[in-house]
């Protein structure tokens, strides 16, 4: 036998599934709890099948087609360990989700290797992947200390035989997530990676989960921004962007959004004249702080975060401005969830000659937007096209001309749009990504966010979340929570990252709030929607109970 560590490519952690791996794991249950450890009787057949067979999910390590560890999931009531411990939930804390993990098995000659801690890994993975918060172990009793490190809590007597005994216990994820802290290794094993098999559930407004037409794409060789092949593509996306969006031209930029609305800005500053900001969120007063910078003359409309626009409003605002003066607005205020109106919009600056630019950043590819006569607008690869970030787009239904002695040239409209989109180095692989991505955005791939989204706000609202978006004026594709008193949103979000559920938590518009976002521009599965749902009631659950002061929330 060996102790030397097995290549990392040749271990596959997954869940069993086929006839052959289950017979191993029969096999190497007798060799471990008969021969080994001796729980149960010998048998002729040297095979060992547990009596929750059907009911476990077992996580396995294989070597080739030989089993060289697994460990047992199993959520049902009663536990294996209902029966030894008698009264097993005065023993756990209130309000949690609990699987009972059994059946730790290892090869001999892999024990001393990565094959424990990885296991241990993949389990952890798929408990919070599917909601469980508690894990409830019998831990042999030869094993004792590596279980308290990894935060195990030992809870009663011991049970078992003198043979073969062992120690109930408990792990809940606030534990594990002490334990992460406390090893460095464990802790970059554990989140800086993504095992193959599991699944990241991904409700963040950019970056986006690209299909996987898209990264096929994406990952293809790089050719010339020079070469025929690109030019052909960028035209080709182009007339795809206008068609989808009813415009009469567009420029595709390398760079952020940041940078589609600082052009914007940029050719504002070219009318001299006047204009009038919108703002209802953070991406509203972001334009404001646009037009400062570029030094615009200019009202500011600014109301509360959420507040709707009153049309009537805006039209006494409006009507002060000369025209050929300009409004700026954005469409999908992103930091609320709030769409606002843009066809309203669009008849009143018909009406009185005015401008009307548009930041739609977040509501392009993920819901119908019709740009005919809007004078500029803007948005991005990485949200709602579903593609990378890394390419903005300024639509524009006047022909732009070069300013040179005005504005520098990444800033210059009329720069790019004399060199067709290309006046500078471009990647044909983000082009190529983004082509893709505009050809995937169609009216069904919107209906199904827009479906998803309805059904997604009511179950949070039956549920007793507060959301920040009204729902006549909620958007199809974020949806921002208000969370009670007491609970943090940065705790919450990081909680959901180590479960594999990544919200909109970190920007701190959104923590000084105590706001957390579920984005549904990457167009997510209704499977996975639900599985946040059940992640989010027994996560919240468990705050509020904490909050009320439990006794088994001073004991934990």
């Amino acid at each position: 036998m060996s102790n030397e560590t097995p290549s990392t490519t040749e271990l596959i952690f997954k869940i069993a599934s086929e006839d052959w791996e289950f017979e191993q794991i029969h096999r190497l249950n007798y060799r471990t709890f008969v021969d080994e450890i001796p729980q149960h009787a010998p048998n002729p057949e040297g095979r060992l099948v547990d009596r929750f067979h059907e009911e476990n999910t077992y996580i396995i390590c294989l070597q080739g087609r030989r089993l060289a560890g697994m460990l047992a999931l199993r959520a049902k009531r009663p536990f294996s360990l209902d029966g030894k411990l008698p009264n097993l939930d005065a023993y756990l804390p209130k309000g949690r989700t609990p699987v009972e993990v059994r059946l730790l098995a290892v090869e001999p000659d892999v024990r001393k290797t990565v094959v424990f801690t990885q296991l241990f890994e993949h389990v952890v993975r798929h408990c919070l992947a599917e909601g469980y918060d508690i894990a409830i172990i019998s831990g042999t009793t030869r094993q004792a200390k590596l279980y308290r490190h990894l935060g195990f809590i030992p809870i009663g007597p011991q049970v078992g035989t003198d043979q073969a005994s062992y120690q109930p216990m408990y792990l809940t994820i606030e534990a594990f997530g002490h334990t992460l802290e406390r090893s460095p290794a464990l802790r970059s094993s554990f989140t800086d990676s993504t095992p193959p098999d599991h699944q990241v559930f991904n409700f963040l407004p950019g970056p986006v989960t690209p299909a996987p037409e898209v990264r096929a794409v994406f990952n293809g060789t790089a050719v010339s921004h020079r070469g025929q092949m690109f030019l052909t593509r960028i035209a080709e996306v182009r007339s795809a962007l206008c068609r989808l969006t009813n415009a009469a031209n567009v420029q595709v930029l390398l760079g952020s959004g940041s940078l589609a609305n600082e052009v914007v800005a940029a050719q504002l500053s070219l009318l001299e004249t006047t204009g009038l900001v919108l703002s209802n969120g953070e991406f509203g007063e972001r334009l404001a702080a646009n037009s400062r910078r570029a030094g615009l003359r200019f009202d500011w409309m600014r109301l509360s975060w959420g507040q709707l626009f009153d049309i009537a409003q805006v039209q006494c605002f409006a009507e002060r401005l000369p025209r050929g003066s300009w409004i700026w607005f954005v469409h999908h205020e992103t930091s609320t969830g709030v769409m606002n109106p843009l066809p309203e919009l669009k008849a009143l600056c018909s009406q009185l000659g005015l401008h009307l630019c548009c930041d739609c950043i977040s509501s392009i590819g993920a819901m119908p937007v019709d740009l005919h006569g809007v004078y500029l607008a803007t948005t991005a690869s990485g949200k709602g096209l579903g593609s990378y970030p890394g390419l903005s787009m300024v639509f524009h239904d006047y022909q732009p001309r070069p300013a040179v002695d005005r504005l520098p040239g990444y800033l210059d409209l009329g720069h790019w749009a004399a060199h067709q989109s290309v006046p500078h180095t471009h990647s044909s692989n983000l082009v190529f990504a983004l082509a893709e991505a505009v050809r995937r955005a169609t009216p069904e791939r919107m209906t199904q966010i827009a479906e998803n989204a309805v059904w997604l706000r009511h179950e949070l609202r039956t549920r007793g979340f507060a959301l920040v978006a009204p729902e006549s004026v909620a958007s199809p594709a974020i949806v921002t929570l208000v969370l009670d008193e007491g609970m943090s949103a940065a705790e919450l979000g990081e909680e959901l990252e180590i479960r594999g559920y990544w919200l909109n938590y970190r920007s701190n518009y959104l923590m000084e709030k105590n706001w957390i976002q579920a984005s549904l521009l990457g167009n997510p599965e209704r499977a996975s929607l639900e599985k946040l749902l059940h992640v989010l009631r027994t996560v919240c659950t468990r705050y509020s109970q904490q909050k009320r002061g439990s006794p088994d929330a001073a004991k934990r």
